[in-house]
């Protein structure tokens, strides 16, 4: 059993800076993200980042997001530069070993 715990999520006006952190309770992945559900859409990715280190971003936040793994503290960060609207929603991250974990969301708003 993995447990994630997501902080980081707030308000922030257009143009803005976020950075979201993912704390995992155990080290052992095969891929770690991020991904967003915005109100009456489904569920989709922002980024990950495999064991490898490679990284895979969605077209949309390209240039905008950065993920990170900081392996020594078995967190995942990810960095939301250039916020849009669009960008709002619950920001979920997800943890594959064997099978996918869930972490419980954050809410992001990016509003004026």
């Amino acid at each position: 059993q993995v447990q994630l715990v997501e902080s980081g999520g707030g308000l922030v006006q257009p143009g803005g800076s976020l950075r979201l952190s993912c704390a995992a309770s155990r080290s052992i992945f095969s891929i770690k993200g991020w991904y967003r559900q915005a109100p009456g859409k489904q569920r989709e990715l922002v980024a990950t980042v495999t064991s490898g280190g490679w990284t895979n971003y969605a077209d949309s936040v390209k240039g905008r997001f950065t993920i990170v793994n900081d392996r020594a503290k078995n967190t995942i960060y990810l960095q939301m530069n250039s916020l849009k609207p669009e960008d709002t929603g619950v920001y979920y991250c997800m943890q594959r070993q064997g099978r996918d974990y869930w972490g419980q969301g954050t809410q992001v708003t990016v509003s004026s």
